[in-house]
């Protein structure tokens, strides 16, 4: 199976295989092989910030070219191709099927004049009851109210038009589809109520779970990849996060994810959307998963707090390994902790003062200032405020984590005995045990590639390879993971 995994700065191209027990792999558990890499990001056009949609399928087909170079030299047969990327943004079709321009990147501000429109059409409360979406300024109903004249168009969800350009099929993958704000979570299918009080038409085409076939490849593509002409591109969890948890590797149901990365995503799996007043006030989400699944979650600020106040620290000659930056907050007792979520942290820039400035607005220091030296940066090189900066990061990000977790399950019912972290973060040794201490529970970390696992098992099911389940499918999942237990 081929994965293309692609996120909002970089993408990939995976080959997936389940091997047997010659192959040195332990049998029934995913290997993975990265084929191609290639940069992803936005771009400034006339003002507006746009993804370059043909130059990512470019770099996909020059992936699936390499794929079909591998597997020509070890005489295997590619099955099927599965494609996710994140989830909101949207391509326009003309009436001759062709991108009438270049999709908005949701971080434009084009939606700034459209939110209290849409609000003044539909309220909030009856938006969230249909679709249970969190209120997000660049949700996909409100980007649609921002475009000029749709009369005669079509749209396809990112993930939905790579599919469309490989076999020229237009579907729509429902995990993507329940991001838009546009689609009835109970129902499970588009909203014309929705699409009604705003005054747009239901452009979109018809909806496809994870595990169905879009179709096989067109002629060209099949020319200009070397692959199969009957090779497959098979609806997964075509929003990065749906599989990334179909990969969590969970014994039973009562369990957490966070999907730590830039970005945590926090929450839990229920069977059923929870749609009241008090989820919508919350500011939770319900996403559609794997197999019918809701993806009951909040966003929570995540490692980016980390990522900036390193590449501020670099920037004035202060650059140090992360690992000695865990390693020497980890020797710091627990000290204040911020909003990791808060909207002051959202832009780049001047990370660590700005965590500095929050901290004390709060009434409260952090132990060193900047510039301050002592015995414990003499041994690392580490600067104490530079400790004492990242212990309040992971700090605040496992309180975060907590907090989320406990609202999720007194709103749910559902009470979590166990908290899987999944990403990046699962290599994160100090905020895995933070998480464990913060919320009572025990943690496993694992694995950092859940989000391309998810979404080739997806497909190996799909081929007949692996039978039953999520349950069966998180079987399947190859991952070391670790155990942290609360300290008390």
């Amino acid at each position: 199976m081929i994965a293309v995994d692609i996120g909002a700065s970089s993408g990939r191209v995976i080959i997936g295989r389940l091997p047997d027990a010659t192959s040195g792999a332990e049998p029934g558990q995913l290997a993975m092989e990265v084929v191609h890499r290639f940069p992803n990001g936005v771009s400034e056009v006339d003002g507006s910030l746009h993804w370059d949609a043909e130059g990512i399928f470019a770099e996909v087909t020059a992936g699936l070219k390499a794929a079909a170079a591998v597997v020509r030299e070890t005489g295997e047969r590619v099955l099927s191709i599965g494609i996710d990327t994140w989830a909101v943004d949207y391509g326009l079709l003309d009436a001759d099927g062709r991108l009438v321009g270049p999709p908005h990147a949701y971080r434009d501000s084009r939606t700034d004049a459209t939110i209290d429109r849409v609000h003044a059409a539909i309220s909030p409360e009856r938006l969230y009851a249909v679709g249970g979406m969190q209120f997000l300024p660049f949700n996909t109903v409100y980007q649609l109210a921002a475009e000029q004249d749709l009369a005669g168009q079509r749209a396809l969800l990112i993930p939905d038009l790579l599919a469309y350009w490989l076999t020229g099929v237009e579907r729509t993958e429902e995990t993507n589809a329940s991001t838009t704000a546009l689609f009835d979570a109970r129902e499970v299918a588009w909203s014309a109520e929705v699409f009604d009080a705003v005054g747009v038409p239901q452009l979109f085409a018809e909806l496809i779970a994870p595990g169905q076939a879009y179709g096989t490849l067109r002629t060209e593509v099949a020319a200009a990849t070397g692959l199969a002409a009957d090779v497959q591109v098979v609806a997964v969890g075509s929003h990065d996060t749906a599989s990334a948890v179909a990969a969590v590797p969970a014994a039973d149901a009562h369990f957490a994810y966070v999907s730590s990365g830039t970005w945590s995503l926090v929450g839990l799996e229920l069977e059923e959307p929870v749609l009241s007043e008090a989820s919508r006030a919350a500011n939770f989400t319900n996403e559609r998963g794997v197999d019918g699944t809701i993806r009951y979650l909040q966003n929570v600020g995540g490692l980016w707090l980390l990522q900036e106040s390193m590449r501020d620290w670099a920037e004035q000659g202060r650059e140090r390994e992360l690992t000695d930056l865990l390693a020497a907050a980890a020797e710091l007792d627990a000290g204040p902790v911020v909003d990791a979520n808060a909207a002051e942290f959202i832009a780049p820039g001047q990370m660590a003062g700005r965590i500095r400035a929050a901290v004390e607005r709060a009434g409260d220091t952090l132990p060193a200032a900047p510039g301050e030296a002592d015995a414990l940066g003499a041994a690392s090189g580490v600067d104490p405020d530079q400790a004492a900066t990242v212990r309040c990061i992971m700090d605040s990000l496992a309180a975060g984590y907590a907090a989320s977790l406990a609202a999720a399950a007194e709103l749910s019912g559902q009470r979590p005995q166990v908290v899987h972290i999944v990403g990046g973060g699962s290599q994160n040794t100090l905020l895995c045990q933070l998480t464990a201490d913060a919320t009572g529970l025990p943690v496993l970390a694992g694995p950092v590639e859940a989000t391309a696992q998810g979404n080739l098992l997806v497909q190996a099911r799909a081929a007949g390879l692996i039978s039953g389940g999520l349950a069966e499918l998180r079987r399947a999942v190859a991952a070391d993971l670790v155990r942290y237990q609360p300290r008390a």
